[in-house]
């Protein structure tokens, strides 16, 4: 994001503080307000300019609206959204912690039962959105905060994939995420709960493996390994997963979305029941 935005600038009635995230079409700022009590998290997106523009700004529109409408302990709010010339803002809550995607390292891979609370609780959070017929479009670990002093998981980015993707492939795939998007959307089928649960399946399996279900040198590959070959059983890289575990991450993996899990409550119930078995509160 090339914007010339810095520390002391104003983005619609926001002073920026300090950058506190960065990717290719988006910052994310610690920012502060005089009719906001707390610091907000500032995300700053890069919209279309020309060709595209009007598409896209609907598209912010929309997904800004949508988010607006959860209200979820597990899904970070949003407190306002607006565009101010060809940048996108978002003033949401912020979160401290860091992302799950440190946590997918081989190295430093959680214990089991804690990496199913937070997977549990990921659920939780996209029960709610898919009652309020919301998808989230990009879940994967960047996507996903946690505080563990504070013992908060939070969601972030609901529906940004459709507005930060704006430079699709004939296929609609969202460049930059194709390791997490189920293999119907690789195809052009619009997103749906069951893409969402095949993204938690990925990103699971990750905080179980520390990598991910398919991995290639090139993205032609990749694609292909998603779109034709079942995802490994869990077990062949920790024989120590207990069976059930292994099964449900291979029905979210599933290739057709019918194979995977009814929803996500469902999921939810399934893997707090699974961490209370690995934690020893459970009988077998």
């Amino acid at each position: 994001m090339s914007a010339p935005h810095g520390p002391g600038s104003l983005v619609a009635g926001y002073r920026l503080q300090r950058l506190i995230g960065q990717g290719a079409q988006s910052e994310v700022w610690l920012a502060t307000r005089a009719d906001h009590a707390q610091p907000l998290a500032l995300k700053l997106v890069a919209l279309a300019q020309g060709a595209g523009a009007e598409a896209q700004q609907a598209a912010f529109a929309a997904a800004t609206q949508a988010a607006r409408r959860l209200h979820h302990p597990g899904i970070a709010t949003l407190h306002d959204a607006g565009i101010a010339g060809a940048t996108g803002w978002l003033a949401m809550e912020l979160v401290p912690g860091t992302d799950l995607v440190r946590y997918t390292r081989p190295a430093r891979l959680l214990p089991e039962a804690a990496a199913l609370r937070l997977a549990g609780r990921i659920a939780d959070a996209l029960a709610h959105a898919h009652a309020q017929g919301i998808v989230h479009r990009d879940l994967k670990p960047a996507n996903v905060l946690v505080d563990w002093a504070g013992d908060q998981v939070k969601l972030v980015d609901f529906g940004l994939a459709r507005v930060l993707g704006a430079a699709q492939t004939g296929t609609g795939l969202v460049l930059g995420t194709p390791s997490y998007l189920a293999p119907e959307q690789l195809a052009g089928a619009p997103p749906t709960p069951a893409g969402d649960l095949y993204a938690l399946g990925v990103t699971l399996f990750e905080l179980l493996a520390g990598r991910l279900p398919h991995e290639a040198s090139s993205m032609g590959e990749l694609l292909r390994q998603v779109a034709q070959e079942p995802a490994p059983d869990l077990r062949t890289l920790r024989p120590d997963v207990p069976p059930a575990l292994a099964a449900l991450v291979g029905r979210l993996l599933a290739k057709a979305p019918a194979g995977r899990p009814a929803d996500a409550a469902v999921v939810a119930a399934e893997l707090r029941h699974l961490g209370r078995r690995i934690a020893g509160a459970d009988t077998p």
